[in-house]
């Protein structure tokens, strides 16, 4: 079995040689007749996978709260730009703005949304979703649009889908990882000529044996920087959520979802949703470098039950049915708790701000 996009590669490998993981990656997400994100509906349980806000309220109810107490922690600025990247659907902003205007009406006034979203069919699903604030909603295709002031961002699962470089060890030390085509005409992995800066390795390359993979990402550090520096020169904090690993190391995190299943990440190009997991150390490490304060790095369980996950919970099943009392429950723990099918270790939160200020639940 093939698939369009899978052809399409294909006959650019035959005619220029094999492409980097980047590109790769980047064709089957973004190519304009066949990219993923551009002929699929992924979110929910009729699509690929299910994002955090999909699963329960209470996720992007923790959101807004942490937003208030970072906009009062700031000494209550005006006007705010409350602003998401990648809001997918728009239910976790619908649930941050419920939050925002029952507990904190004044800055539910002040604040205007902008979402970054560079699909039009997503951007009308957005628009639907959030019909009842809609007087207070824009829409932008590029980050670099949004207008000035006070920022409080949130972006949840944005990195994991950004393209990434590969490095794998070889006999001659780490090389380009790259997709070529095998003796079946069936893309491959094939290692490259370019090399990688070995101050960029963890630890030195001989210590590692081969065929061990190293990953770095310069379109995230790009993107990073580019929110960082927004918040250094007008104030402001960002939340980012996704799943990675806190620590810099080595693994090959390339993967592919279909049907709510991984799937080889070379079979179906096009058909699956291609991600890796975010480097939050690197992350953390160009936040400082830009001049902003990490506030905090945690697990995602830790962040949602320091917020008042399980308190919210209890309110929300109080008076209900034993099924809907168990329902909010298994949310919860999916949300919150650790081992196979949870998100509470697996998913990492950040939190950066300018100038220097303690957000709860995050200790200085």
């Amino acid at each position: 079995m093939t698939t369009p996009l899978a052809d399409k590669i294909k006959s650019i490998i035959r005619l220029n040689g094999p492409l980097s993981v980047t590109d790769y990656f980047s064709l089957c997400l973004a190519d304009p007749d066949h990219g993923y994100y551009r002929t699929r509906e992924p979110f929910g349980r009729s699509g690929d996978f299910v994002t955090a806000p999909e699963i329960s309220q209470l996720f992007g109810e923790m959101i807004g709260i942490f937003l208030v107490n970072a906009w009062e922690r700031h000494g209550s600025p005006a006007p705010v730009i409350l602003a998401e990247v990648g809001p997918g659907r728009g239910t976790m902003m619908a649930d941050i703005l419920r939050v925002i205007e029952r507990v904190s009406p004044g800055l539910y006034e002040l604040c205007a949304v902008h979402l970054i979203e560079t699909s039009e069919r997503l951007q009308k699903v957005q628009s639907q979703t959030l019909v009842e604030h809609k007087p207070k909603i824009s829409w932008h295709t590029s980050f670099e649009t949004l207008p000035p002031g006070f920022l409080l961002l949130v972006a949840n699962e944005l990195f994991d889908a950004v393209p990434i470089r590969q490095f794998v060890k070889t006999a001659q030390g780490f090389r380009e990882r790259l997709v070529g085509l095998d003796a079946e005409d069936h893309l491959t992995f094939v290692p490259g000529i370019a090399t990688i800066d070995p101050d960029l390795l963890p630890v030195p390359a001989q210590s590692v044996p081969p065929g061990t993979v190293f990953e770095v990402a310069p379109a995230r550090d790009a993107v990073m920087a580019a929110l960082c520096q927004r918040i250094a020169a007008h104030d402001g904090t960002a939340l980012i959520i996704d799943y990675g690993h806190m620590a810099t190391g080595f693994g090959d995190t390339l993967q592919a979802v279909r049907d709510h299943t991984y799937d080889p990440p070379l079979a179906n190009p096009g058909l699956a949703d291609l991600t890796s997991h975010v480097d939050f150390e690197q992350l953390a490490r160009r936040a400082k470098a830009e001049g902003l304060r990490v506030n905090g790095l945690a697990h995602q369980g830790d962040f949602l039950l320091a917020l008042g996950i399980a308190e919210r919970a209890g309110a929300l099943g109080s008076g209900k049915d034993l099924e809907t009392q168990e329902e909010i429950r298994t949310a919860v723990e999916r949300l919150a708790g650790s081992g196979e099918g949870r998100m509470g270790e697996l998913f990492k939160v950040l939190a950066v701000s300018h100038p220097d200020v303690d957000i709860a639940p995050f200790q200085k």
